[in-house]
Order: C-alpha cells, then sequence, then structure tokens
C-alpha cells in the first residue's frame, strides 16, 4: 500500500459549499475510487483557512493516476472548479508532500 499526502486549497468563502458537496459525494466516485485500488481517502480542512490537507491509501501509484482519466472525476472536478483554485483541465491544483516520518 501507498499512502499519498497533498494540499490543496479552495477559494476564501467556499469552506461550507466545499465541505456540504463532500458530505454528498456521489455514489458513483466513491466506485471509481474502490475500483482503482483506494482504501482510505480523507481530506481535512484548517479551520479559519483555505487549506486542505488530504490523505489517500492506495493500492498503486499508476491505479491512482488512472483515477483522473475516469469519467466521474473529469466530472467531479468541473462540479468542484469554482470553489478551488484549479487547472484548465478542472484538476484541483495540488502540491504532494513527503512523508518525513511514521509511527507502525
Amino acid at each position: 500500500m501507498i499512502r499519498k499526502a497533498f494540499v490543496m486549497s479552495i477559494n476564501p468563502g467556499a469552506e461550507a459549499e466545499y465541505v456540504r458537496r463532500h458530505s454528498a459525494i456521489w455514489p458513483e466516485l466513491k466506485r471509481v475510487f474502490r475500483a482503482h485500488g483506494v482504501t482510505d481517502y480523507s481530506i481535512f480542512l484548517l479551520p479559519g483557512h483555505t487549506r486542505l490537507f488530504a490523505l489517500a491509501v492506495v493500492e498503486s501509484a499508476a491505479q491512482w493516476a488512472a483515477i483522473a482519466e475516469t469519467p466521474e472525476c473529469i466530472r467531479w472536478w468541473q462540479y468542484m472548479a469554482d470553489l478551488m483554485p484549479h487547472k484548465n483541465s478542472g484538476e484541483p491544483i495540488v502540491t504532494e508532500l513527503k512523508e518525513v516520518f511514521l509511527l507502525t
């Protein structure tokens, strides 16, 4: 298993809407994650800020990367684009983090 950690941002004032949309994440998007080897995926909002921290546990980097090519993921990015800084493709701007400590 691979742990993927990254940070993203949301637009100022979009915090409540970001949370609302994720509380009703589409079942078909959940199925895509599971079908692509995602066993755990969490997103955290830093209170009082627009910074998000995400942690995903995946079976392989290739499966994780393949999610971005699915119609469900592309549609989700389009749905979220008004709330987040994003690339022309709609993909959120993501900064990957390097793991420096893990207690096992």
